[in-house]
């Protein structure tokens, strides 16, 4: 069997287990399996695949056929650049994310010196990219999960930025240290309605940690949270940026607005779906 023969037979048989992209994917595994890039799979579609190889690639893509995530299979995701670790115990970080983490490094990069907080951290995708473009920042990283935080502390070894993260283990904003003021709060916090979990792809709902999908009944219990928990987090004039889900930006802008803080920007993401609320505290 060739490179280009695997690539077609694996393509056809993800497009029958209902995988999405089922050829780029079929792709994704083999150069993994073949410790390559992608692009060089093009140069040798002629190629022929030894049985070894043949063998780990079919058990791959028989896990990619019961819809266990790609990044899993192979253990990294590409988040800004970074390839950070990730599995079942943290949310893959998606595409989505990554204009938060613009933002708010723009946004630091704009100060001289700015203090963060990565609110539910997970992998550590926000608070490694923002310390690996911020040279200045100051970054706490705050997860509930001990299991979480060893993945997040794992992926900021290995980009050589785990001496500019402080990880902070605990439930909700009681955990942060007393006393502290952030300037900006970043959060990709869980925004899925507690009845629509169970209706999300298999990838999300089999193998993403609920307590990172799960916001509530509405989605919206942690941007209650924060509305109301961060204005004594933030120093003056501080700033939150959290990621949202479909249709809630209007109920979002006006729990913050009833509460005293200046009028939310909502940012679109690629696709143009409003994604990111950015409020500033009013002083």
């Amino acid at each position: 069997m060739t490179v280009l023969e695997a690539i077609q037979r694996s393509s056809e048989f993800l497009a029958r287990k209902g995988v999405d992209s089922p050829r780029l994917q079929a792709e994704s595994l083999l150069a993994h399996v073949l410790q390559t890039s992608r692009m060089k799979l093009y140069l040798s579609f002629d190629r022929p695949i030894s049985e070894p190889e043949a063998d780990a690639y079919r058990e791959l893509i028989q896990r990619r056929g019961k819809r266990e995530p790609l990044q899993h299979i192979v253990g990294t995701v590409s988040f800004c650049g970074l390839e950070l670790r990730v599995n079942g115990h943290v949310l893959v970080p998606r595409p989505e994310t990554e204009l938060l983490a613009e933002r708010a490094a723009n946004w630091v990069n704009a100060r001289s010196q700015a203090s963060v907080l990565d609110f539910g951290t997970g992998s550590g995708c926000l608070a490694i990219t923002l310390a690996r473009q911020c040279p200045s920042a100051l970054i706490d990283a705050l997860d509930i999960s001990s299991d979480a935080l060893i993945v997040a502390k794992d992926n900021a070894v290995r980009h050589e930025v785990a001496g500019r993260i402080q990880f902070l283990q605990g439930s909700g904003l009681e955990a942060l240290p007393a006393g502290h003021r952030y300037d900006l709060v970043v959060s990709n916090p869980p925004y899925v309605p507690s009845e629509e979990i169970k209706t999300l792809m298999p990838e999300v709902r089999d193998h993403d940690p609920v307590s990172a999908l799960d916001g509530g009944s509405d989605g919206l219990d942690f941007y209650r949270v924060f509305s109301t928990g961060l204005l004594s987090c933030l120093g003056p004039r501080g700033v939150v940026m959290l990621e949202f889900g479909y249709g809630q930006a209007a109920a979002i802008e006006t729990m913050f607005s009833i509460v005293g803080w200046e009028r939310g920007e909502v940012v679109r993401d690629y696709s143009g779906c409003e994604r990111i609320f950015i409020a500033q505290r009013s002083d």
